[in-house]
């Protein structure tokens, strides 16, 4: 995403338009320019490609533009590397206490490198040669890190990049955001919500997947505190609604005049016919590390159960429960698995409050044993549900006792 800087959108009323750019010749030769820029500086420092950006930067106007499309290119699509013989602190501490027991000059620091270079060629068994001592010293620094790998899009994949991070960037001043997702394929409906989820968005969820659901959620500056973290998030989601069929978001924003200081509303509204393109996969993203490393368990489990990543959502006023897992047996039985691992207090308040709406005979818990559930205010003892208590890791041994139990 880009930085609210990096911002461009223009106020007709009070409704706010963010600015796209058009997929047409000129712009995508600027994004393959960039792309190009990149592709060459692999095996680079950071500064060198920075360089680089000021130079196809120029004196333009569109400068913005360029700038927009580089962010993109180098948080989202860039890896940058630390790349030092030893740790950079620790480098440097050796190269300075053995700097110290020489008078300075060009010749006792090349001496100084040389031995170091010996010293750790033996220490770590490999050769180690002065120069890379002399670069690693400051390698921790920004602008010294090597791009050692780059992602490159296609220029209109870049260009639709920059639209849809524009649109982004409203999100980051909302208050008030009203999602309503039209009767759609259920899947599309299960990837919005497993989204919502993971991004620990605070959503309302009205109706069913057979009519729709209306989908409200508090926007960052409506919290007691603005958070910046949140807004980030809930930016994040946007992505995923576009893998939705059929839907209509309204937003209202607060933001400070640029002269008075006063605050002022916002609107913006957006549809499925927004023409902006998605870079999420459309598949279904775990939400924890827990579960991903349960389900590779599982796969290794002997066992006829068979675990599925696809389940039902379950109504319940307010919200929908979408269980991680469900588990089926071949003679028909059916239950539906959910994992409580590390999470804040309202969260737990909220996951449990479900669990005892639900009213699911059919319905297991996974608390992780971290959980201060006596401190989030949480009491066990009123969910009817089988709960299966874990410490560092889900067993799949755990989960079949209930299911054979």
């Amino acid at each position: 995403m880009l930085p609210s800087d990096l911002l461009s959108y223009r106020q007709n009323g009070e409704t706010i338009v963010p600015k796209r750019l058009d997929i047409n010749r000129t712009n995508l030769a600027i994004a393959a320019e960039l792309i190009d820029c990149f592709q060459q500086a692999q095996g680079r420092t950071q500064g060198e490609l920075d360089r680089q950006l000021q130079d196809i930067e120029g004196e333009g106007t569109d400068y913005r533009i360029k700038r927009g499309l580089a962010h993109i290119l180098k948080s989202n699509l860039s890896t940058f590397e630390v790349v030092s013989p030893l740790d950079p602190i620790a480098l440097r501490q050796r190269v300075f206490t053995q700097s110290a027991q020489t008078v300075p000059s060009t010749s006792s620091t090349q001496r100084t490198l040389e031995k170091l270079a010996t010293e750790l060629s033996q220490e770590l068994e490999r050769e180690v040669i002065p120069a890379q001592i002399q670069a690693g010293i400051y390698a921790d620094l920004n602008e010294n890190k090597i791009l050692t790998e780059f992602d490159a899009p296609t220029p209109e994949a870049l260009l639709h990049r920059y639209n849809l991070s524009q649109v982004q960037g409203v999100f980051y001043r909302a208050t008030h955001i009203q999602i309503n997702a039209h009767r759609n394929d259920p899947g599309e409906y299960k990837l919005l919500f497993r989204y919502l989820k993971l991004f620990q968005l605070m959503a309302y969820i009205e109706g069913d997947a057979d009519r729709g659901f209306t989908i409200t959620i508090d926007g960052p500056t409506s919290l007691f505190k603005p958070s910046t973290r949140y807004g980030l998030a809930l930016a994040k989601m946007l992505p995923a609604l576009l893998h939705v069929t059929k839907w209509s978001l309204h937003a209202t924003l607060q933001s400070r005049d640029t002269y008075t200081g006063n605050w002022k509303t916002g609107r913006f509204s957006l549809n499925s016919d927004c023409g902006l393109v998605s870079h999420y996969p459309p598949g279904k993203p775990y939400d924890s590390m827990l579960e991903a490393s349960f389900a590779k368990r599982w796969a290794s489990t002997k066992t006829e159960w068979k675990l599925e990543r696809e389940v039902d959502l379950i109504p319940i006023p307010g919200s929908v429960i979408i269980p991680d897992f469900r588990l089926v047996h071949p003679d028909g039985r059916t239950y539906l698995l959910e994992i409580v691992g590390y999470w804040r207090s309202e969260y737990l308040q909220k996951k449990f409050a479900q669990a005892r709406k639900a009213q699911r005979h059919d319905l297991i818990l996974a608390v992780s044993e971290r959980l201060n559930l006596e401190k989030a205010g949480v009491n066990v003892k009123t969910v009817s549900v089988p709960i299966v208590w874990f410490k560092e890791k889900l067993q799949p041994k755990q989960v079949l006792a209930v299911l054979e139990d």
